[in-house]
């Protein structure tokens, strides 16, 4: 499996790691899980809020899952977990606050420590000198080994950087999703930050499985989503079949072509499809036999220019 170093601290993870977000708590998904392992899957992404009972107001559930998972096999993962988004209180990043939620999350993982330690989004309340300040005494304690940022803007992650090295910040980026690409990367390439990009898959649009708004099951939270609907989905599928027939021309499927121009982006790039499946995980993989040319790259600029998406990426629910 090919690997890739985020940051500056020496963290080394598989170039295409899993986010486990979607993931039910069942044994399938543990054996999907176990089985990205054995395919030499080394990141696992996770965050205190993720599960089927956050709407309950009970967290933890996703990291139970991925502990389950993980816990004979520990020194083959690098667990990625998130705080900072409460149920009811808004955002919260207080000291107090991440000390509760680092103990938390450990319980529920059942580890002594998490690699990769996020804050989810930036609480507009505190400094983030004092947030990062309060992460890297978890260092000190042994708990966390490195400190990320999601969803932050450019001036949050400078600020960030010049208190304690930021090994990675987790946003959103794809061919559907560029917005990154204005003053977030250049940040991260000039700070040596890594990026990891959740839904590289467009919410699986790139895929190209989905052809009509039906093919969503009625509990689906995508069906709420602005490029999902009417209009924007008619626009959207129109640049998905020109996806599909550059990948059938390249002999892989649209994913595969997909996560390979994210790859092909940044060295420090390291993607985290989600899926419920195992064939999926290996289907992602295989991006990483994907040969793209400067003539291919060319190609996808014209069949997907930045803003091609018809639609907000976020639905106001």
């Amino acid at each position: 499996m090919q690997q890739r170093r985020l940051g500056n601290e020496g963290l080394e993870v598989s170039a295409i790691s899993l986010g486990t977000m979607m993931m039910p708590d069942n044994d399938e998904s543990v054996r999907t899980i176990q089985g990205a392992m054995d395919l030499g899957v080394t990141m696992f992404d996770t965050a205190d809020i993720y599960g089927e009972e956050y709407l309950l107001g009970r967290f933890g559930g996703n990291e139970k899952l991925l502990g389950r998972a993980v816990k004979d096999r520990r020194d083959q993962a690098v667990i990625a977990s998130k705080f900072g988004m409460t149920h009811n209180q808004g955002l919260k990043g207080d000291p107090a606050y991440i000390k509760k939620s680092i103990d938390a999350s450990l319980y529920s993982l059942g580890l002594d420590y998490i690699d990769l330690y996020y804050q989810h989004r930036p609480d507009p309340n505190i400094p983030i000198e004092e947030i990062i300040g309060a992460m890297s005494d978890l260092i000190k304690q042994g708990k966390i080994r490195y400190i990320g940022l999601s969803e932050a803007p450019a001036d949050i992650i400078r600020r960030a950087h010049a208190v304690h090295p930021i090994t990675a910040v987790e946003t959103e980026y794809s061919l559907w999703s560029r917005e990154v690409e204005d003053e977030i990367l250049p940040v991260l390439k000039e700070l040596q930050i890594g990026l990891v990009p959740y839904s590289p898959l467009g919410r699986g649009f790139l895929t190209g499985q989905i052809k009509k708004f039906e093919d969503l099951p009625e509990d689906d939270y995508r069906r709420y989503y602005p490029r999902f609907q009417g209009e924007n989905f008619a626009k959207n599928i129109e640049v998905v079949a020109l996806i599909e027939q550059m990948a059938l021309r390249k002999g892989c499927t649209p994913a595969q072509l997909s996560l390979a121009w994210l790859l092909a982006q940044g060295e420090q790039i390291v993607p985290i499809p989600g899926t419920k499946h195992l064939d999926r995980v290996k289907e992602n993989l295989g991006a990483l036999q994907v040969q793209l040319t400067a003539d291919d790259l060319e190609e996808i600029e014209r069949i997907s220019p930045k803003g091609v998406a018809s639609g907000s990426r976020f639905g106001n629910f």
